[in-house]
């Protein structure tokens, strides 16, 4: 570790304290599965539940040394459309083959309409999925370690590329179409996560629980279209119902594809927001380990603007503003006295220019600083996930 990031771990010392009352007394699950996609379910703690599919299947895999073959194997495996590889193992064959399959409920009207939803709303979903979303994650205790400890954790730059794979295909025009690649991907993230469920437990830093359970997964949901939807309504950018409801389908569609039951899955935004105010709460807080992620991630993002100067400053004031003081402390983000509050009085000028609502001569100058940075926020998300390509991990951590 770096003398960096041990001062970073001790300044969100004392917050640190308060996880363990955080993680002592857990309240019951009570989300009703009535308000699922499925509308009915059993009701089990989805604390308690993993995969009941992949999780055997990869680790057999990984015990019998078959997952570098597996790996080359699904390398140009790409396209929705492309046939399940030849050359597979059986049962990795039968599993992709049943995975790949979109629920009967899925929407194809609806996914086009997400898709050009996606497309009017980019700068601001792009912003809040991909930045936003990562601060929140490094905040999550359980996802924080087991992003660290795992073999993604020894190299941000090639996680974070990883990461942006599955966010930028369901952003994508064609995310469900035959041409591109959302179904490939989430398969592949559910086949790494059963891998690092299986891993994590043999490492010596891990506690022995398995890991991403399916609250986990549905915390890191949250993260992504529930967040982004309230902050879009908290900056007053105009969302047609039809669009709202479109916008929540495809991540419906997205978290089955990742494995995630049906029964936990929301069917409305009211839903969605009830949940996750369960489960958000519940599952966040500090952790040395989120400290040192979220310094290496916005240490990258700040060579993405201007080198030498007040990039990281603004970094930091930008990530502070995404996900609001109580987080960034957890993740020990300075606080900047310049960046801070300019942040804070010209984003909403900016969100009001772009939907038409104020013209341009009432936007402040210092706005389109700002405005620059979010694009490079953006665009070092997007151009990571175009590097490399979603493979099954085979050891954690090598340190």
């Amino acid at each position: 570790m770096t003398e960096l990031s041990r001062r970073k771990v001790l300044m969100a010392g004392g917050a640190l304290g308060a996880l363990g009352a955080l993680s002592v007394a857990t309240p019951a699950w009570t989300w009703a599965p009535e308000g699922s996609i499925a509308g009915a379910g059993v009701g089990a703690d989805p604390r308690w539940v993993w995969d009941e599919e992949a999780d055997p299947l990869v680790a057999s895999l990984l015990d019998r040394g078959g997952v570098p073959e597996v790996n080359r194997l699904l390398w140009d495996w790409t396209r929705n459309d492309q046939p399940t590889p030849a050359g597979l193992p059986a049962d990795v064959k039968a599993f992709i083959d049943h995975a790949r399959q979109l629920p009967d409920w899925a929407d194809r009207g609806k996914l086009e309409a997400a898709a050009t939803f996606n497309k009017s709303r980019g700068l601001y979903l792009n912003l809040l999925n991909g930045v936003g979303g990562g601060m929140l994650s490094t905040a999550i205790p359980k996802e924080a370690r087991a992003v660290y400890y795992s073999k993604g954790g020894a190299d941000m730059e090639d996680r974070v590329a990883k990461t942006s794979i599955l966010g930028f295909a369901v952003g994508a025009l064609n995310a469900y179409r035959p041409d591109g690649n959302c179904i490939v991907n989430a398969v592949k993230t559910r086949l790494v996560h059963a891998a690092v469920r299986h891993l994590l437990q043999q490492s010596p830093h891990w506690d022995g629980t398995i890991p991403i359970s399916q609250e986990d997964m549905l915390v890191t949901w949250h993260t992504l279209p529930t967040f982004a939807m309230r902050k879009m309504r908290e900056w007053k950018v105009p969302i047609p119902a039809a669009d709202a409801e479109a916008y929540l389908h495809v991540w419906q569609v997205t978290a089955h594809m990742l494995g995630i039951r049906d029964e936990y899955i929301p069917a409305t935004w009211a839903a969605a927001n009830a949940q996750s105010d369960q489960v958000l709460p519940r599952n966040m807080g500090p952790t040395p380990e989120g400290v040192i992620l979220t310094d290496v991630l916005l240490g990258q993002l700040a060579e993405q603007t201007s080198p030498g100067s007040v990039s990281r400053p603004l970094c930091n004031a930008l990530a502070r503003y995404l996900v609001g003081n109580q987080v960034a402390d957890w993740d020990a983000i300075p606080r900047e006295p310049v960046w801070d509050p300019l942040i804070a009085t010209v984003w909403p000028p900016l969100v009001k220019f772009r939907e038409g609502l104020m013209p341009l001569p009432l936007v402040p100058a210092a706005a389109w600083v700002v405005d620059e940075a979010v694009r490079q926020y953006i665009l070092f998300y997007l151009t990571k996930g175009q590097e490399t390509k979603i493979e099954i991990p085979t050891i954690n951590r090598p340190s």
